[in-house]
């Protein structure tokens, strides 16, 4: 299988959470996607994320978690980050380094704050501390979409956003909602200063969703952080940046 690529679910209180598994590196990494996980999980993705990460191969193991399958309506998530530690415990996961994106910065933001003794390092890319008018905009034009019960071939066809396209046929939208609505909610500012992995916090200065100040503002609040801002990109730096996970690795690895 390319890069020990595995497909997986880990178990723990009648709660069932599907990840991928690949790379052979001693590190233990973790991968939190963002709000997209409402609309098309990792499951069965330990392949295309092998290749899409294929540079922490050799390095790490890593891992990618989605949220929980059956995820009740209200769900937080600092209540997220809960079934994220006890996903870790189940897979006998101590001290892993971890990489937050987006809504999943959100969750790992939370894991760090209450769960320390699980996070060696801490990457923190594209996020908020607490819901901005521009985040709350978006949200709520995201999640009115949804309710609207937009068809597939309207999501297919339409690419109403980057986040809502090219991201399988869901069943049902309740999944999406949930995990956008946590967004609304969320809010770790005032406990930031309790993180004290070392952290890596990384923007761009062109993100029209959670904005490059939302970076600047987490930064401010955790001891001992880094900051790199990317000037000319957005909120899909993840995938636009040709030196993003270089970057990463590097951080981890402390070079």
């Amino acid at each position: 299988m390319f890069h020990n690529a595995k497909n997986g679910c880990a178990g723990f209180d009648g709660v069932k959470m599907d990840y991928i598994r690949f790379g052979t590196g001693k590190r233990n990494a973790i991968i939190l996607p963002g709000v997209g996980d409402g609309l098309r999980t990792v499951k069965g993705l330990a392949v295309p994320f092998a290749i899409l990460y294929s540079k922490f191969a050799k390095d790490f193991t890593v891992y990618a978690f989605s949220r929980r399958r059956d995820i009740p309506g209200g769900m937080t998530a600092r209540e997220m980050a809960g079934d994220l530690a006890k996903a870790l415990d189940s897979l006998g996961l101590d001290k892993v380094d971890v990489v937050g994106v987006s809504q999943g910065g959100m969750i790992t933001q939370w894991l760090a704050i209450d769960y320390p003794e699980k996070v060696e390092k801490l990457v923190l890319t594209v996020t908020i501390s607490r819901p901005n008018d521009t985040l709350i905009d978006v949200l709520n034009r995201w999640i009115g979409m949804a309710e609207r019960a937009y068809s597939e071939e309207r999501l297919k066809a339409g690419k109403e956003h980057m986040m809502l396209g090219n991201l399988g046929h869901p069943g049902s939208f309740d999944r999406f909602i949930t995990l956008a609505s946590s967004g609304l909610t969320h809010n770790s500012y005032d406990e930031l200063h309790r993180i004290t992995a070392p952290t890596l916090v990384i923007g761009g200065r062109q993100d029209r969703i959670v904005t490059g100040m939302a970076s600047e503002e987490i930064a401010s609040q955790i001891p001992d952080c880094r900051l790199y801002m990317y000037e000319n990109l957005g909120h899909g730096l993840y995938e636009e940046a040709p030196d993003f996970l270089d970057r990463v690795a590097e951080f981890f690895l402390g070079k």
